[in-house]
């Protein structure tokens, strides 16, 4: 496959792991197409505006140790706030609604004994899980065999417990305890720095909120990219690769170059013809890693009337099809934006019903909560991510049993000319807009490694960049490969 390329590198998605992976490269002086089945960038984060106030449909937070997604956003000027946490959270348990504040819902002293007893027994197996290496932990096989409800059944966990886990299942990974595999979880909740650092707002995963939007960050990284860099509505459709270059081929047309850089979730690259096809390893996985199913809506208010009530607009339920709750709303309260997660059983079929319906079903449960103020607002707006043609759910993947140990090195093993981007790539919070950072950039960097010359000094290419040895990528993006 010798011969004239068109560009270095292509890019096959234009999430924030690709346009970091493509930001990273021309850092370097690698020229990049970046190729977006969508008509928009950014994959799993969307924003928009409703009634006034901004809104973010994907991902949405970002913690204290988020470096990586915080480092990008600072470098193209996108600015964070807090997530306002002020007063008592709600919980709708067993029928009634309780005040309470802390992490932990107040589900009564012989239930929060026992789950206090199973997350440290959660806790000590997901610490012994090996970070990015989730088949090397011992008996890995035999918890890749089970799924989070098996293990907590086997450890006699109560009722409680297991609805409590299952919220928690149900928002991070779009799925019920008896869907995933338990070593997936353990290894997830490990890189995340644990189950606390998952859950919390003050200190944890959703401490901040980015005041002009996560879509935002892409959007201005991919106008940095320059002019034709990045080529929406172009699903690449096969990847000829060979060993010194791919064929990327869509709808338009042929373009060539030295590497590609496969962006897009593990369940979606079943969606490209490769050729020669991919070894075994990695077309299980394409088969067997696909995406939760988890829905956001947003109701937006003309003021947060619950802040009047010393509420902080965070509630926990075990109910649906809202099953937990934010205020999203601005610190001055010029609006009151109330973030709801759809997820579990309830929301099949608040998923398959029409509009008036899903925004009937979300209203009603915010009623049941904050009262009969909450029915009536400014604005309302949902979105259903798996109708996502070109993303097929979220947040993020949910592998069932026995598709981790065998499989996760696919996630990230190149094949020959063909490298893996993605948040699910990451071995540091995967699953989070910073795993998808620094999955890019982690990326970007083989890349470079592999195709720097033996001997430093020039070489020929498209747009004739200069090559050296790769470096940290610091000078240029302030990134460091995860």
């Amino acid at each position: 496959m010798a011969g004239t390329v068109d560009v270095d590198v292509v890019v096959v998605g234009a999430g924030l792991s690709g346009l970091t992976a493509a930001r990273v490269l021309q850092g370097h002086g690698v020229t990049v197409r970046v190729l977006e089945a969508l008509d928009r960038v950014g994959g799993r984060v969307l924003s928009t505006t409703v009634a006034g106030a901004h809104v973010d449909l994907g991902g949405t937070f970002v913690g204290p140790d988020h470096e990586h997604v915080t480092a990008l956003a600072d470098a193209v000027g996108v600015r964070r706030r807090p997530t306002y946490e002020a007063g008592d959270n709600l919980l709708r348990w067993r029928g009634g609604v309780r005040r309470y504040r802390a992490t932990i819902p107040p589900v009564g002293p012989a239930a929060l004994a026992d789950l206090a007893r199973v997350r440290a027994a959660f806790g000590r197996a997901s610490r012994a899980v090996p970070l990015g290496r989730p088949g090397d932990a011992r008996d890995a096989a035999r918890l890749d065999a089970s799924t989070l409800d098996g293990w907590l059944r086997d450890r006699h966990a109560t009722r409680a417990t297991r609805d409590l886990m299952a919220v928690v299942a149900r928002t991070s990974w779009g799925c019920e305890p008896a869907e995933i595999s338990v070593l997936h979880v353990l290894h997830y909740v490990a890189q995340a720095g644990g189950l606390d650092a998952m859950l919390d707002t003050h200190g944890g995963a959703q401490e901040q909120h980015f005041v002009e939007g996560a879509q935002e960050v892409a959007v201005r990284v991919a106008r940095d990219l320059g002019p034709g860099a990045v080529v929406l509505g172009a699903p690449v459709l096969r990847v000829d690769h060979g060993d010194d270059a791919v064929t990327v081929r869509t709808d338009d047309g042929p373009t060539r170059a030295r590497r590609v850089v496969v962006a897009v979730p593990p369940g979606l690259r079943r969606r490209i013809r490769f050729e020669p096809p991919l070894p075994a390893v990695h077309r299980r996985l394409a088969q067997r890693w696909a995406p939760g199913v988890l829905s956001k809506a947003y109701a937006v208010y003309d003021r947060p009337f619950w802040r009047d009530a010393g509420l902080s607009g965070m509630t926990v339920g075990d109910d649906g099809p809202v099953f937990i709750t934010f205020d999203a709303g601005p610190l001055d309260g010029s609006r009151g934006v109330l973030l709801c997660f759809v997820g579990g059983p309830a929301a099949r079929a608040w998923e398959g019903a029409g509009p008036a319906e899903r925004r009937s079903g979300v209203l009603r449960s915010l009623a049941d909560l904050f009262g009969r103020r909450a029915l009536e607002p400014l604005g309302y707006v949902d979105q259903r991510w798996a109708e996502e043609d070109w993303l097929g759910g979220g947040p993020t993947a949910a592998p069932g049993p026995g598709a981790v140990a065998p499989l996760h090195r696919a996630l990230t093993e190149p094949v020959g000319t063909v490298h893996w981007a993605g948040t699910e790539t990451a071995t540091r919070l995967a699953g989070f807009m910073d795993g998808a950072v620094a999955a890019g950039g982690r990326a970007a960097h083989e890349v470079v490694r592999a195709l720097a010359p033996a001997e430093g000094g020039a070489r020929d290419g498209a747009g004739g960049a200069a090559w050296g040895a790769a470096g940290t990528g610091e000078r240029t993006t302030g990134i460091e490969p995860a």
